[in-house]
């Protein structure tokens, strides 16, 4: 889905919408007094956001499990896959799986640790600690009751805030800031962004493209991306030096057909230009057109790593 304008700002439309956004957030509430949630025998890091799109939470996910490998923990992921079809829990072959099978983000995360898909976040929980996960790192949940979590961070866009400040369809929010903030051990600020409302611990943090292999400063770039908010994706490149003669935007979770791909292709063919996407939309892409379309990794920079760090401790001990 593509964020509509209105959730970015005020006027009629949010205000007629704001009582069936109220219902949605009385939902939520209810669920959470009237649920019982799974205990994993394990410790339970989830990432989540208070907003529907992109806000960073794949990356930051992997970013954990990247120390948390480095700490030598047997980690593995949990996520719902939304945009693949398996139910679950399955856990995800590489060299098997694809992304209409079991979503582009879990891809992203079974390239780092092991990962489930489950619609059921609990059974796919399970499932995990049945086959020896000593922490599991939930990629979105953040709202699910089903579950209890032992460390839980929302991230926020720095950049796109909380957009209008109303809950769905109203605006972006999957409940109320200060309801989410309440369930919140900290939280993780990508770019810049005002911290001045926030009881919660916050750690700042930003997405910065990574090593791929490529340098495309001076290069002349056709840039497409099925993300959250692919004009992030834009700026990066920017950033990286490239020149952006050509782009495209697509809905996050896009899928990308074979006729589609070509296009894209003969459209950065035309014009001599060097075909750029993401690496989640990379995943979505067949194998024969990885020697044409370069992908652009995306990791997280801490302001101050050893506060992320000392989280990480708290909660393993």
């Amino acid at each position: 889905m593509k964020a509509p304008g209105f959730w970015r700002k005020g006027g009629m439309l949010p205000v007629l919408l704001s009582p069936f956004g109220a219902i949605y957030a009385l939902g939520g509430r209810l669920r959470h007094r009237f649920a019982t949630p799974y205990r994993a025998p394990i410790p339970v890091i989830c990432v989540g956001n208070l907003t529907l799109g992109g806000t960073g939470k794949t990356p930051t996910a992997i970013d954990l499990i990247q120390r948390l490998n480095a700490r030598g923990v047997t980690v593995h992921a949990v996520t719902r896959g939304y945009g693949g079809s398996e139910r679950g829990p399955r856990r995800i072959d590489v060299a098997q799986d694809s992304a209409r099978r079991v979503g582009d983000e879990p891809l992203l995360l079974a390239a780092h640790a092991p990962t489930w898909v489950a619609k059921d976040r609990a059974t796919g929980m399970r499932a995990a600690v049945a086959a020896g996960a000593e922490v599991l790192v939930l990629d979105d949940g953040f709202q699910n009751p089903g579950f209890a979590k032992d460390l839980s961070l929302v991230v926020v866009d720095g950049e796109a805030g909380f957009g209008n400040g109303r809950v769905f369809p109203a605006g972006p929010l999957r409940e109320p800031v200060m309801q989410g903030l309440a369930r919140a051990n900290a939280v993780v600020m990508m770019g810049t962004g005002d911290i001045s409302t926030f009881d919660t611990p916050v750690l700042r943090a930003r997405l910065e493209a990574r090593e791929s292999g490529m340098s495309f400063d001076g290069e002349r770039v056709f840039a497409f991306a099925g993300i959250g908010r692919p004009e992030k994706f834009f700026a990066t490149l920017r950033g990286m030096g490239a020149k952006i003669m050509d782009s495209e935007a697509f809905p996050d979770h896009h899928v990308y057909t074979g006729a589609m791909v070509n296009r894209l292709i003969a459209r950065a063919d035309e014009q001599m230009l060097i075909a750029v996407t993401t690496e989640k939309d990379m995943v979505k892409m067949p194998p024969s057109v990885r020697s044409v379309v370069w992908p652009v990794p995306i990791g997280i920079e801490w302001d101050d790593e050893a506060a992320i760090e000392a989280l990480l401790d708290r909660v393993l001990a």
